[in-house]
């Protein structure tokens, strides 16, 4: 099954947090402490690097696939993220989302988003509900666990404080489509230097799913770019990201393991399942937002 063309996927070369894939349940994806990515074994394939215009076309061509050809998907989400300088644990949560559509220039499926926390104990229970030009703009959102049996649902600014605890990103940029055009907003900055870098490798795997990686490397140090090195790992399947890792420069030429900045993993991506009006509605009687 392919949902966007293989060259289509060279777009995602500067993309940041994308919402995707892999092959684990909830619960086993629960139990684990991290998802399980091996690029030891992938072959360095001697691609010659895309200069930044074609990336661009290229990501414009994906941009045009996503929204004639994804209309929805479920995933097991894990991601970590470094917030004022403190890398945070492994979060998973269940992820549903249902892609912006027009139609004659009418909006007739606005974006919309429910995620379920699954672990660690501190979010394990917590749902969140967002639905473009619904609820004055605001997402719905409850904690779990003790907490939750004491704090009432409530309706929050997507990116004000509260919401942004601990988050790099607001709810509201979620999404293929969203990330696709963050790539070319970062591919346009990005054509001014002219020491990136792009290797692609084959035979990598996250968990049992085979993967093609893409890997960017942007030396050069500026306030302009936001990563020193990012991986993409591509389902050979699906044809889509399902493995997004960004690291940071390094202190010096001597130092060795990078620092993480952001990791976001799709496990489990269920593409066009069909969700409905009623997968996001907080109202749901299979959510815990209001008492039954």
């Amino acid at each position: 099954m392919s949902i966007l063309r293989h060259d289509s996927i060279a777009a995602f070369l500067f993309v940041i947090p994308v919402f995707f894939i892999g092959s684990l349940g909830a619960e086993e994806t629960a139990g684990s402490n991290q998802p399980d990515a091996k690029v030891a074994d992938a072959r360095l394939e001697p691609t010659p690097m895309h200069s930044l215009d074609r990336a661009l076309d290229l990501a414009r061509s994906g941009l045009r696939d996503c929204r004639t050809q994804v209309v929805d998907y479920t995933a097991i989400l894990v991601k970590r993220e470094r917030i004022e300088g403190v890398l945070g644990q492994h979060e998973f949560a269940t992820l549903k989302v249902r892609n912006r559509k027009f139609e004659n220039g009418k909006l007739v499926q606005p974006l919309s988003v429910y995620l379920k926390f699954l672990k660690p104990s501190s979010v394990a229970g917590r749902e969140v509900i967002y639905v473009e030009n619904e609820n004055e703009g605001n997402i719905v959102a409850h904690e779990g666990g003790f907490k939750g049996k004491f704090l009432p649902t409530v309706s929050l600014a997507p990116d004000g404080m509260l919401a942004m605890r601990g988050q790099r990103y607001p709810v509201t940029e979620i999404g293929v489509e969203n990330l696709i055009v963050k790539l070319i907003e970062r591919g346009e900055t990005s054509k001014r230097f002219s020491d990136v870098t792009c290797d692609f490798r084959t035979n990598a795997k996250v968990k049992d799913t085979e993967c093609t990686v893409l890997e960017v490397k942007q030396p050069t140090r500026d306030p302009a770019l936001e990563f020193y090195k990012a991986q993409v790992f591509i389902d050979n399947n699906l044809n889509l990201p399902i493995r997004y890792i960004a690291y940071d420069w390094p202190q010096s030429e001597d130092s060795g393991d990078l620092e993480v900045l952001e990791e976001y993993n799709y496990l489990n991506l269920k593409v066009n399942v069909g969700l409905t009006a009623q997968d996001f509605n907080p109202y749901n009687e299979d959510y815990n937002f209001y008492s039954k």
